[in-house]
């Protein structure tokens, strides 16, 4: 472990020690991805013959991945290039690479869906284009046996009413953007703060859950609202015109911690009265004293919108179909990675308050794309942010073999958000339509092998 923390200005610099050159700026993707028994669509349990865990035996034996286990479990796994890991409710991820195209992600992710589908069928399993899983309730899906979230469970019951539905049912995918400095880096967390309403409109994609209509496009997103305040959501001090570091550093310090890591053993702090990292930062606890690396732990615990490590996060998309997953990266360097762009994205959504931007985002969840700002559609300005995005990917001009540049990734979601659809309007059109209310119907529609039908 490193020497304990004395000054806050060391978790400030932890910030700044993330800043590189534009020329070495990547975007890395995370997938989570809902997994679900072929026959009946019911989650997969992470234990047992037809389960998460012998899924990952078989990448393991099948493709080389070396096993991460806990107290001889496997919990993740080890790529050459990427890890894959797995969340609460047996959901699985790729953390995919930092790349330096979109069309290199969309290599590493077809690849990977082809793995995972390849295994899948041999259990009799498959993965669904959806944000959330779409028949098994919370008490039906096995939790990982991972201490980390065997802490995190119970504390969600007593912080909202649906957190242990977040961990265990939905699925998003992310991406993580680059930074020149503070100020570009707070620029960036400014405008995809401010995109977020647009962002869960255009990606809603969990309006099925408990095999049922939910209500929401995005359920997800309404989910996310009920978690935990203390550390979900859009925190207001990033719309102050001299927000910086310190100010994301003030916010992160008076967010309860969740858990020191210490051997590599998980000591639970969130038995009450808990403790906030500030408060562990002045006083310790138990003869700990924090640590640069117990900040970077305690980052992993902040769930908004858009968070700041040493890149900027962006989580506020539901998981997609294959055919749309690289759409929210593509989406996010077109405009963060080019100067003008950014600005006409911040155009866009500049002029809501505070109170605006919150009724807005469960607008979008509740409405999708039907959801308005004043007399302008979702529609309207989810076209208009799309449109800024392909511009700056057009000027990017990073080609594939073919000489296609990566706009590529944005044409069918853009196609889709100029009929008026989001991927959920669509599945909740199929569900009362040609899918007539049957699970099996919906898992053929949105297995990752229906590509077609989104």
């Amino acid at each position: 472990m490193s020497e304990p923390l004395e000054k806050k200005e060391e978790l400030i610099r932890y910030f700044s020690s993330g800043a590189k050159p534009r020329d070495q700026w990547r975007v890395g993707t995370e997938y989570e991805k809902v997994m679900v028994s072929v026959r009946d669509g019911r989650a997969l349990p992470f234990s047992g013959p037809a389960g998460v865990e012998e899924i990952m035996r078989r990448l393991i034996e099948r493709y080389g991945y070396e096993a991460d286990d806990e107290h001889g479990r496997i919990i993740a796994l080890k790529g050459e290039r990427a890890p894959i890991t797995i969340e609460p409710g047996g959901q699985i991820e790729l953390s995919g690479e930092q790349c330096e195209t979109i069309h290199c992600a969309h290599l590493e992710f077809t690849r990977h869906a082809a793995q995972l589908l390849e295994i899948g069928h041999q259990i009799g399993a498959t993965v669904l284009g959806l944000g959330i899983q779409p028949v098994s309730r919370i008490d039906e899906i096995e939790l990982l046996p991972k201490e980390r979230y065997h802490i995190m469970y119970p504390y969600m019951a007593r912080k909202g009413r649906l957190g242990q539905r977040m961990m265990k049912q939905t699925a998003g995918v992310q991406a993580n953007l680059d930074y020149h400095d503070e100020a570009d880096a707070i620029r960036k967390l400014r405008v995809s703060m401010g995109m977020v309403p647009l962002l869960y409109a255009t990606f809603a994609n969990s309006p099925i859950s408990d095999g049922a209509l939910n209500g929401f496009q995005s359920y997800r997103g309404q989910i996310w609202a009920d978690t935990d305040n203390d550390r979900c959501g859009v925190p207001a001090f990033i719309f102050r015109d001299d927000a910086g570091f310190e100010d994301y550093t003030e916010y992160a310090l008076d967010v309860p911690m969740y858990f020191l890591i210490r051997d590599h053993r998980y000591i639970n702090l969130t038995t009450p009265p808990g403790i906030t990292f500030r408060q562990y930062m002045e006083r310790g606890w138990n003869g700990q004293r924090a640590t640069i690396e117990d900040w970077s732990h305690h980052l992993t615990t902040i769930f908004t919108e858009v968070r700041l490590k040493k890149y900027v996060e962006v989580r506020t998309a539901d998981s997609q179909p294959p055919a749309l997953m690289l759409a929210l990266p593509a989406l996010l360097k077109g405009i963060l990675y080019d100067d003008d762009c950014m600005s006409a994205a911040w155009d866009l959504v500049k002029r809501w308050s505070y109170d605006e931007r919150l009724q807005l985002t469960a607008m979008a969840n509740k409405a999708g794309l039907e959801a308005r700002a004043g007399r302008i559609t979702f529609k309207e300005l989810a076209l208009e942010l799309l449109n800024i995005a392909t511009t700056g990917l057009v000027r990017l001009k990073a080609l594939n073999e073919r000489g296609e540049d990566e706009s590529i990734y944005l044409a069918r979601l853009t196609d889709l958000v100029r009929s008026g659809h989001s991927p959920a309007s669509l599945a909740i059109e199929n569900w009362k339509g040609r899918w007539n209310y049957d699970v099996r119907r919906l898992v053929e529609g949105t297995a990752y092998e229906a590509e077609a039908a989104f």
